[in-house]
């Protein structure tokens, strides 16, 4: 059996980007909206996340617009001690159901189709009940392109003898049977929180080896911090950024002085990071890990056998009294850029470094407020999803253009001032001009801002060239 839809936005999932773009659209506009994914709730891969996990980011700016997930209050014990709450995945979970039970539905311009599986040119099929429906729409956007893979879900790129134990992350906390060993294959975010909950949970860190491909260049979670408390560290990063780039020398010299000023850190001082995937640790968090002495960097895993791991260069022992713990999975699958407004077709992408969820909410008011789709991809230059390090360059130089933009336009900054997804607006409007130290930091950024822009921009040319 087959029915008919009509609608002004067909969303294709509720993910945090298209939770986020649905609930501006749908506060700005009077549009109707049909909201279709595969999972039974809203939240995308929240809804098959690991059991500990919590966000990286304050819980301050994530979420929907329109309503506020954190609890306004620090985290009093623990390795995020000091700092803003990070909500845990269940929190994350209720909270994108109770958007759409509560907030969405009741506005009577919301539909939603779960356990929907979308077969393309409007058509999605139950996938409870086999039922087709297919929807006339005026605009699809496609919430689905910032495709994050997890460790359920993943398929290790390696083999894995029958022998072996062998679990993704999420089965972690089944462990009933104290292994001989863990060993945690993956170095980016999930490598991290595997190694920070076994830790926490009292496993002797020599009993850890850590098998990292490539290390990575780690963000200070303190310096992301929204709130006038954290300005010294948050708005003084971003001057320091700022300085740093604009007095390298070269792109080493670059990263030296970004890791000296303390935008940066890394996992061992003697080891040259060549991985940035925007990751935010703690201090307290980076101590730790510093206690698994047993780091692994030999490339990447081609095979998980009985007696032995086979990595790129080289070999390591292990035995099936060994725990392998698959934290291999890419956070984002998919990131070829492309633009984010063709014709009838919108497809969100970051236009903030490190914000996909700030940006799905950005991306809508844009929809609704600008007609032309030159001008609304002029206000919306994809901010590309770092791997490498020079990724860093590229990231950093698309999102100062974003910003320059926007500053430029009276109502976007009036918008972003009001979005509470924007982290630093209130922030720096705040400022009481007779603040000395706030109003240095602030002259400090400005006048560093174009300095760095020239030289990213010469750093990126010698790349491309090179």
């Amino acid at each position: 059996m087959s029915t008919d839809l009509e609608t002004d936005y067909l969303i294709v999932g509720t993910g945090a980007v298209g939770m986020a773009f649905a609930d501006t659209l749908l506060t700005e506009t009077d549009a109707n909206i049909i909201l279709v994914d595969q999972y039974a709730k809203p939240g995308g891969h929240w809804n098959v996340s690991y059991p500990f996990v919590t966000l990286h980011q304050p819980s301050a700016f994530y979420g929907v617009s329109s309503r506020e997930l954190s609890k306004g209050r620090k985290d009093q014990v623990g390795l995020n001690k000091g700092l803003g709450d990070l909500a845990s995945g269940a929190e994350v979970s209720a909270y994108f159901d109770d958007v759409m039970r509560h907030q969405f539905l009741p506005s009577g311009r919301v539909k939603y189709f779960p356990m929907s599986d979308y077969k393309g040119d409007g058509r999605f099929v139950s996938m409870l009940t086999g039922e087709s429906q297919t929807v006339k729409y005026k605009k699809i956007v496609d919430a689905t392109y910032l495709k994050t893979s997890v460790p359920s879900t993943h398929t290790p790129n390696f083999t894995v003898a029958p022998e072996a134990r062998f679990i993704p992350l999420n089965d972690l906390t089944r462990v009933k049977d104290a292994p001989a060993g863990y060993n945690v294959i993956g170095g980016g975010k999930t490598g991290i929180d595997a190694c920070l909950w076994l830790l926490e949970n009292g496993v002797d860190p020599d009993k850890i080896s850590w098998i990292m491909p490539r290390d990575a260049w780690l963000l200070d979670r303190k310096n992301t911090q929204p709130t006038v408390e954290f300005f010294d560290s948050a708005m003084g990063a971003q001057a320091g950024q700022f300085e740093a780039i604009a007095n390298a020398s070269s792109v080493t010299d670059m990263f030296d002085r970004l890791e000296a000023n303390g935008y940066f850190l890394r996992l061992d001082k003697n080891v040259r990071p060549s991985m940035f995937h925007g990751a935010t640790v703690s201090k307290l968090e980076l101590a730790e890990l510093q206690r698994i002495k047993n780091v692994v960097r030999l490339g990447r895993v081609q095979s998980v056998g009985a007696n032995e791991i086979v990595l790129d260069h080289g070999t390591v022992p292990t035995s099936p009294e060994h725990l392998h713990i698959d934290c291999s999975a890419s956070a984002i699958t998919n990131v070829v850029m492309k633009p984010i407004f063709d014709g009838n077709l919108i497809t969100p992408q970051t236009v903030r470094s490190y914000q996909p969820v700030f940006s799905g909410s950005f991306v809508a008011h844009v929809e609704a407020t600008y007609g032309d789709e030159a001008e609304k991809n002029g206000l919306c230059t994809v901010v590309p999803l770092p791997n490498h390090d020079a990724d860093y360059l590229r990231l950093t130089a698309a999102f100062m253009t974003n910003q320059y933009i926007w500053s430029q336009d009276a109502d976007l900054k009036a918008w972003l001032l009001e979005n509470r997804l924007d982290g630093f607006s209130k922030l720096v409007a705040s400022i009481d001009p007779n603040d000395a130290e706030k109003m240095a930091i602030m002259q400090k950024l400005g006048a560093n801002a174009m300095p760095a822009m020239g030289k990213l921009q010469q750093f990126i040319a010698a790349l491309d060239q090179g």
